[in-house]
């Protein structure tokens, strides 16, 4: 990759990483228009970017990512309990974040021999989009004044196991699994930014440690240094856009527009698919 392919693959990374559209299918959209050929390193470049999205979330929300629970906790908690509350927030991420990591790790093989089918992931976001189209009607039932609890999380959690299926999105289905729970569609889609920090840095490491283990791989790594900084950057600095002008369209106007959007993107990869082309996952 040279660097003008460095910068377009992290603006779409950054864009569409935290917004309910699927990172893959623009890759795959991506990938294809600039004629970037799908090795090692390349997909290895888009996992280590997610760093620089993930940084994103912990810049752009510090004071709540690094809080403490202060009020007292309930009488007569146990030791245990106190401590639970006094890091209620990151109790709370890690129940939410288990479901994912458990089912990771057990189904690995098969989520990568999904994600090599690009069809599946054109499916999935026409689908998907569709299930957008309604969303709103569906779930927005919920309040900023809905607290979110222990269970409420770990469904959460569940949901955002439905995006190990390509082309569904993560962001989608973790902010869909805070509204089927009451949450507003701010305070949903917050949490969801929240969860992707333990949750993509934990792949993202799990497949840094598959590279760096390869000796080869591990080369490929130090010599291109200087492209992956550059595309951490740019991932960054768009990830923080991306997630401001999310958060203020999402709470106005809802999911439909995205829904439409996704329609259209799976459409296009389907009529690329059926007219020749050999798209290939990054």
């Amino acid at each position: 990759m040279d660097i003008l392919q460095t910068i377009i693959i992290a603006i779409v990374e950054g864009l569409t990483e935290f917004l309910p559209v699927s990172s893959t299918g623009h890759m795959i959209i991506a990938q294809n228009v600039l004629g970037v050929p799908s090795n090692d390193f390349v997909k290895a470049f888009t996992f280590i970017i997610q760093f620089g999205a993930i940084l994103s979330v912990v810049v752009l929300y510090w004071k709540r990512f690094f809080q403490l629970n202060h009020t007292p906790a309930p009488e007569g908690a146990g030791a245990f309990r106190r401590f639970l509350h006094k890091y209620d927030f990151y109790w709370k991420l890690f129940v939410a974040f288990i479901p994912a990591a458990v089912l990771g790790l057990l189904f690995s093989d098969m989520i990568d021999e999904m994600l090599e089918n690009v069809t599946v992931v054109a499916v999935t976001l026409i689908l998907g989009g569709i299930f957008m189209l309604f969303c709103d009607k569906i779930f927005n039932k919920g309040s900023d004044n809905t607290e979110l609890t222990e269970k409420r999380a770990f469904w959460v959690g569940m949901f955002q196991c439905i995006s190990m299926i390509p082309g569904v999105s993560r962001s989608m289905a973790t902010i869909v699994g805070g509204m089927a729970q009451k949450l507003s569609r701010k305070k949903a889609a917050e949490f969801s930014f929240f969860l992707a920090v333990p949750t993509m840095f934990a792949a993202t490491m799990f497949k840094m440690l598959k590279l760096v283990t390869n000796e080869e791989s591990f080369n490929t790594l130090k010599d291109n240094l200087d492209i992956l900084l550059i595309g951490n950057l740019v991932a960054f600095a768009v990830a923080l856009l991306a997630i401001k002008f999310f958060i203020s369209f999402v709470t106005k106007y809802g999911f439909k527009a995205f829904g439409w959007y996704r329609i259209i993107l799976g459409g296009i990869i389907l009529i690329m698919l059926l007219t020749g082309h050999n798209l290939t996952i990054v």
